[in-house]
């Protein structure tokens, strides 16, 4: 089997999943209930004005956060409540597991969660909150790891097209995980699912305050590379919604696209092959003369090659290492150096499942996108002035490229996760916008799957 599984330089975000529809038609519902044939629940996805949560958010568990949530929930307009009334549905569920010490505390998830799990919307969110086990010791340590089992398998129990999440928040960083529940607790995080997220491990444990949580990014400025189509284009077109001007870097070859989608968002544009010798200091001067520097930076563009290892030849080799790795680290490199990324400002890496899981054919690509993982773990612990480095790592997204996959290879990619179904290149980007959130400061040295939480890899 040979999974294309991500090629975020030439994608369209229009493909549909013809299974999926297939199963919502009265035929369809006849031969998945007789066949017992898995049944895709059509994902929630944010549009634009839309409250972050239509329903109630249910809070619960005891430690650092318990007193705190309502109110940060309030700051978002979620409503929220504490207790489970008889008949009571939700929308989603919150359970504060700092105060969980030894493996006896455990119990207490079962406690919560077991009641109210059959009272959940469709497309629910669950969200648990623990403290970084590094941070802490003995059977405290030995408790607070546990919680990624149990969020692991609830992702895969859950169903309906609900997600569950771990976030992990530091002492001190109580306070600056707004942004994370705003993410984590809409339909913006429709295809993110199994994931362990770290709030103040790396660098600063607080966030500045947003005063319009539908457009964090007013004054800001994006660089997107490969910003002309597919993944690129919807990362272009959230981080225009949440306020920022866009500046979209593509090769030459693509400049036409690239102008007629900037003028459309008010952006702006460079056209460069991101492998030329002087990509990184043109990106440096345009971004300060330009703009005076840049507030967040995407590494989109991406490029695959594939051949097994026996049959790669240098060209394969060389283009795929240059383009997704060597360019991001180039050019961010470049762009530190000269201080052209403003206080607080983002870096966010595109890497790959196949960077974590491996993937037949794709020696070359992995490697590449693994090194994505790597540049976010080497400059988690250096960057100053409240900047941030975190990565994406999208599983099976729905494209024109992996619509022209063989059907069976297509098929058992899209179904071999806990939703059994592709995502799509907004889901990508609706994660990068919220990595991008200014309120994100304290949210750093992560790698998020946007995946479905595939069956594959970690």
């Amino acid at each position: 089997m040979n999974l294309h599984i991500h090629d975020a330089r030439r994608t369209s975000h229009t493909m549909s999943d013809r299974y999926q529809g297939f199963t919502q038609s009265p035929l369809g519902k006849l031969l998945v209930k007789n066949l017992g044939l898995p049944s895709p629940t059509p994902l929630e996805r944010y549009t634009e004005g839309a409250p972050l949560v239509d329903g109630t958010v249910l809070v619960g568990g005891r430690g650092r956060l318990a007193e705190s949530l309502p109110g940060l929930l309030d700051t978002l307009e979620i409503s929220s409540t504490e207790t489970a009334e008889d008949g009571a549905r939700f929308k989603g569920l919150v359970f504060d597991a700092t105060g969980l010490t030894s493996s006896a505390d455990l119990h207490a998830l079962r406690e919560f969660f077991s009641p109210v799990l059959r009272s959940l919307d469709t497309c629910p969110r669950v969200v648990v909150i623990g403290t970084p086990p590094e941070s802490v010791a003995g059977a405290e340590r030995v408790a607070q790891r546990a919680l990624e089992g149990f969020t692991r398998s609830l992702g895969k129990e859950i169903g309906r097209g609900g997600t569950v999440q771990l976030v992990y928040v530091a002492d001190g960083a109580e306070s600056a995980m707004t942004s994370t529940l705003a993410f984590l607790l809409s339909p913006k995080s429709a295809y993110v699912s199994g994931q362990v997220v770290r709030i103040g491990a790396h660098g600063t444990t607080v966030a500045p305050t947003v005063e319009d949580w539908t457009k964090p990014l007013v004054g800001k400025v994006a660089l997107v590379t490969g910003a002309s189509r597919g993944i690129g284009e919807q990362i272009a077109r959230v981080l225009h919604r949440d306020g920022a001007t866009v500046v979209g870097v593509d090769v030459p070859q693509a400049a036409s696209e690239l102008q007629s989608l900037m003028k459309e968002l008010d952006g702006d544009w460079l056209t460069l092959d991101i492998t030329g010798k002087d990509a990184p200091q043109r990106i440096a001067h345009h971004l300060k003369e330009k703009h005076g520097g840049v507030d967040v930076v995407v590494h989109n563009a991406g490029i695959t090659r594939d051949k097994k290892l026996a049959n790669m030849d240098d060209a394969r080799w060389d283009s795929v290492i240059a383009v997704n790795l060597t360019a991001p680290e180039l050019i961010t490199r470049e762009l530190l150096e000269q201080g052209v990324v403003n206080e607080g400002g983002s870096i966010i890496g595109v890497a790959s499942i196949a960077g974590i899981a491996g993937n037949v054919g794709q020696t070359n690509y992995a490697a590449s996108k693994a090194g994505v993982i790597g540049l976010v773990d080497s400059l988690a612990d250096e960057l100053t002035d409240g900047i941030t480095i975190n990565a994406v790592a999208p599983g099976f997204i729905i494209t024109q490229m992996t619509a022209a996959v063989p059907f069976a290879t297509r098929e058992v990619g899209q179904r071999l996760n806990a939703m059994s179904q592709g995502g799509l290149p907004v889901d990508v980007a609706e994660t990068v916008a919220w990595y991008a959130n200014p309120a994100s400061t304290a949210v750093s040295g992560n790698v998020v799957r946007v995946c479905g939480q595939m069956m594959l890899g970690a």
